[in-house]
């Protein structure tokens, strides 16, 4: 297959580089807005070439785009894509909007192509360890669970809208948090095979007086800098999330997840993860407690390739890490060993996932219905934040075709 990249900021860079090792990716093509950057990264990593805009790929010959641009802009790209008969994958969000939404679960039910958002949480080693002991029943029935997505601002994020917003960047930069739902969302239900059917949010208005998280400069007129939501899901349960762009959290994961059942409770913190298991006997009260750390922490990279050293050091993490003992790497292409990876290990899984779902004309884990469920009860989160609070339903657009 041939793929063209559509965006080539700083997270596209890991992308390109494991397509480009691919044992069935023919060809990566490139475009930007800024066009000195596509052609850098075809000499860096000696691509097939660059086109002079996302409509030259489109009208190209290459079988698949993945849509690596502002997050704000994927609904309308993706969709673009689909039209022309393109297989998509997306970063994240899948869109802005539910419609936008709405129009893509319905244009791939329509084309019958392959769509996947890149969550990195679906990929966590967290979120694998849970989901595969919740379908194991180890959990009984799984009533609670949570999810945050804790990155603030001054921990690289300045530093990142600086590079892609250009002298506008605070407009963008306000970009309300709820509206980027699924490193927290995706965790749980990456995990916990159920949806949300109604949310609650709380926002907090942002008071450190920047420019960022303005009323008054922000694109979406957001001035919400930190919030937090409570989902009744389908199966009866309870989903909370928080995504916190202003918080005194610098180590440790930034996506971190707890899954409460009847039988058994994962927790996850800053420095640790455990288990407690019900145990017959005297201790069935209080359980036996297993640290679990060891399974979930993924390898480190010292090195840092040469293509992001421009990158602020307080984000290298999302770019350089190893996979952890709980990912099963016998699927992936043996190319990949050695090669860069990131987000606790997810981008290798991410990048073949793509390639083999569209390869083998099968679903990939993210297809476009699981994306919705990841996606759209964050879009209706921001809209009960921003009317104080009111529990607002969360639609549901079903199980893939």
């Amino acid at each position: 297959m041939k793929i063209a990249v559509i965006g080539t900021g700083q997270f596209a860079r890991s992308f390109i580089a494991l397509w480009q090792l691919h044992p069935d990716v023919e060809e990566v093509w490139v475009t930007d807005l800024v066009p000195e950057r596509a052609r850098q990264h075809v000499e860096t990593h000696g691509l097939a070439g660059s086109f002079d805009s996302f409509e030259d790929a489109l009208a190209s010959d290459v079988d698949a785009v993945a849509i690596m641009t502002q997050r704000w802009s994927h609904g309308p790209l993706v969709l673009q894509a689909l039209e022309a008969g393109k297989h998509v994958y997306s970063a994240v969000p899948m869109a802005s909007a539910v419609d936008e939404v709405e129009a893509i679960v319905a244009k791939v039910r329509e084309t019958g192509l392959t769509y996947m958002m890149g969550e990195t949480s679906y990929y966590n080693p967290a979120t694998v360890w849970a989901r595969e002991h919740i379908a194991a029943g180890e959990f009984g029935r799984v009533f609670y669970g949570e999810g945050d997505y804790v990155h603030d601002m001054d921990n690289g994020f300045y530093a990142a809208y600086q590079y892609s917003g250009g002298e506008d960047w605070k407009e963008t930069a306000s970009y309300p948090p709820m509206l980027y739902p699924t490193h927290a969302i995706g965790g749980v239900l990456g995990a916990w095979p159920t949806h949300a059917v109604s949310v609650s949010c709380t926002g907090i208005s942002d008071t450190r007086g920047d420019g960022v998280f303005d009323k008054a400069v922000s694109r979406w007129g957001n001035d919400f800098s930190n919030m937090s939501a409570l989902f009744e899901l389908a199966d009866g349960g309870v989903m909370r999330t928080n995504e916190f762009r202003r918080v005194g959290y610098w180590s440790g994961p930034e996506s971190r997840f707890r899954f409460y059942g009847t039988e058994q409770v994962m927790e996850q913190s800053v420095t640790s993860t455990v288990v407690t298991v019900k145990t017959e006997g005297e201790d069935y009260r209080k359980g036996a407690t297993h640290d679990i750390s060891d399974e979930l922490k993924p390898g480190e990279h010292s090195d840092v390739p040469e293509d992001l050293t421009d990158i602020d050091p307080a984000l290298l993490s999302s770019f350089r890490s190893g996979t952890a003992k709980v990912h099963d790497r016998s699927r992936l292409p043996k190319e990949f060993e050695g090669a860069p990876n990131g987000h606790e290990g997810a981008h290798h899984f991410l990048a073949d996932d793509f390639v083999v779902a569209v390869r083998d004309r099968v679903h990939p884990p993210v297809n476009a219905w699981v994306a919705a469920r990841f996606t759209v009860p964050g879009i209706v989160a921001n809209e009960s934040a921003k009317q104080g609070g009111v529990r607002l339903p969360v639609p549901d657009f079903g199980d893939p075709a």
